[in-house]
């Protein structure tokens, strides 16, 4: 028995669930089931998501738990409950099916796994239940808050803003209110009067709040202008709090995880905001006159009609694969004027680190990291993208490491081996059928021993299917190592003629990121077999088909057909790093 090596399997929804430690009753729960059934457990074989919704699949202790079962790692799995894997119940029926045909027990806590088509029907009816349940809980939810929005009940608003203190239902003797906050109310007047009669602009607004001592709501003796522009867009001030403000949504595609953030959101959705017309309006106190807050409204609207038009869309080329090395903060482009020798001004833009604008962190930065200019870097990284293409020698030593995979586990035998294990097992399945239907052996004996030959062989089944998609894999590659000459001479005559657009389509589809230190600039380029290969059937990049990137199945080559202008070199030391 120990031979087998174990994992277990914990996650808790909430943030404050993660906070208030509610999932070491899991984790005490699992290891003392684990130690009572005779197993060890290893640290690195327990997958732990804390604060994560169960709505998705995209979680980080799911996936690392999913790639070792894949790797042939898992031989038992505890879990607490069938709704720890997940909220859906096609989402249970998924990873279960997953695990059985890799081989792999699920044991779940609460209750066994049925091995009976009796016990999996009611497996599958309370699972369907539970999702209904849970549905109409969310959407009677959604009814009740709305219908209480339109009878004017404060007790549906998520928190009191700025100015105000929430008075809970149990504390407001059976319905809930806001109180004005004396000292925040005086500010929020400050602010209205600086901007609706003083004209004042919002950054002039921060740093009077910032002279004068008066912190944020958090503690933060800095206020920024997004906190400055919620309050004075609030129509809660005048009397008049809105429901309803945002919605909830599918996700937004991401180039790049944020700093200090993992890249699997905790939450499988995102919200958006919805149009004024479709607030519902709950009475509340008034801290301002509303003829002040329609002066305030119509300067903001002012300020937007008579401000310089903006750019919209991308405007460097590099934007959103910059990353400081120092503090791990993005990179951003900020344009500037200089004055030249004779007088006359001449303009270029920087790449600049977020850790230094000392503003966004209450007047202290936290990098030292120097600014960039953008042509300079852009031509860099421009160079390190052509000299890659140009001399493809990097990723044919690539390819070629990835043709020799680590040899896993079970898999030394070969394709031979397997397929002839498996023809074995499946006799002895038919042998031990035909045993019981002979009367040779009991109900009590032929069940387990059925049951471990149909593990056995989807065990070996998963491994014979992991072979094989190595194989094709290794054929794809044994094929793009033979047409990198002929692409590199193709890409030679198109990438002395790309223009603005082709160059960021190529550097967003090559590059993974750009790491910009103090005193070398590292490049790190993506590598992916679909580059090259020109199949509509394939999974195409992360990135591939939105912002401007090449569609799903388009490859490099099409891509170059559309270069036409020239594009300078540059002869920066850069460090290239093939991933």
């Amino acid at each position: 028995m120990s031979e087998l090596q174990v994992s277990i399997y914990a996650r808790v929804s909430s943030e404050q669930q993660a906070e208030a430690h509610t999932i070491a009753s899991q984790l005490a729960a699992l290891r003392t089931r684990v130690a009572a059934d005779g197993y060890q457990l290893v640290r690195e074989q327990a997958c732990i998501d804390e604060g994560y919704s169960g709505a998705t699949l995209v979680r980080p202790g799911l996936e690392r738990l999913r790639d070792l079962v894949a790797a042939g790692g898992v031989d038992r799995l505890y879990v607490h409950s069938p709704d720890r894997l997940a909220r859906k119940y096609a989402y249970q029926v998924l990873l279960i099916d997953e695990w059985q045909r890799a081989g792999v027990e699920v044991v779940f806590l609460n209750r066994a796994l049925g091995q009976t088509p009796e016990d999996e029907l009611l497996l599958q009816v309370q699972g369907m239940v539970a999702e209904y349940e849970r549905a109409k809980i969310l959407e009677r939810s959604r009814r009740g808050k709305r219908h209480a929005a339109y009878a004017g009940a404060v007790s549906v608003l998520s928190a009191a803003p700025y100015g105000y203190r929430y008075v809970s239902t149990h504390a407001g003797g059976g319905q809930a209110r806001f109180e004005i906050h004396v000292e925040e109310a005086q500010v929020v007047r400050q602010i209205f009067d600086w901007i609706g009669r003083e004209r004042l602009t919002l950054g002039e607004v921060c740093r009077r709040l910032h002279r004068a001592g008066t912190g944020t709501r958090r503690g933060r003796p800095v206020w920024d202008r997004g906190t400055v522009w919620g309050i004075l867009k609030n129509p809660a001030y005048e009397g008049m709090a809105a429901f309803g403000k945002t919605r909830v949504g599918p996700l937004r595609p991401r180039l790049r995880a944020q700093r200090g953030r993992q890249r699997q959101p905790r939450r499988a959705y995102a919200r958006y905001a919805v149009p004024a017309e479709e607030w519902i309006g709950v009475p509340v106190p008034a801290l301002i006159e509303p003829a002040l807050f329609e002066t305030v409204q119509a300067q903001l609207r002012d300020n937007q009609r008579y401000a310089r038009q903006r750019q919209r869309g991308a405007r460097y080329l590099l934007q959103g694969l910059l990353l400081c090395a120092r503090c791990g903060y993005a990179y951003y482009g900020k344009p500037v004027s200089t004055r030249a020798a004779k007088g006359q001004r001449r303009a270029y833009a920087y790449y600049r680190c977020i850790g230094t604008d000392a503003y966004r962190f209450g007047g202290q930065r936290v990098c030292d990291n120097t600014q960039v200019r953008t042509d300079r870097l852009e031509a860099a990284v421009w160079h390190e993208v052509q000299r890659l293409l140009e001399h493809p020698q990097h990723l044919e030593q690539e390819y070629r490491r990835r043709l020799a995979p680590p040899v896993k586990r079970g898999q030394e035998e070969g394709p031979a081996m397997l397929h002839a294990q498996l023809g074995k097992l499946r006799q002895g399945i038919a042998r031990l059928i035909d045993s019981y239907a002979e009367g040779l052996i009991e109900k009590s004996d032929f069940e387990p021993r059925i049951t471990r030959l149909k593990q056995r062989i989807a065990h070996l089944e998963a491994q014979a299917k992991q072979l094989a998609d190595e194989a094709t894999l290794q054929a794809d590659l044994r094929l793009i190592i033979g047409r990198l000459e002929d692409f590199a001479a193709q890409v030679t005559n198109g990438l002395d003629q790309a223009d603005w657009l082709s160059r960021r389509e190529l550097m967003r589809t090559l590059v993974k990121r750009v790491e910009v230190d103090q005193q070398h600039v590292k490049v790190v380029f993506r590598v992916d077999s679909e580059l090259f290969l020109s199949n509509p059937g394939k999974k195409s990049l992360q990135d591939c088909g939105r912002r401007g990137e090449p569609a799903a199945g388009e490859s490099l080559l099409a891509l170059y057909g559309r270069c036409v202008d020239a594009a300078e070199p540059s002869g920066h030391p850069l460090r290239t790093v093939c991933r």
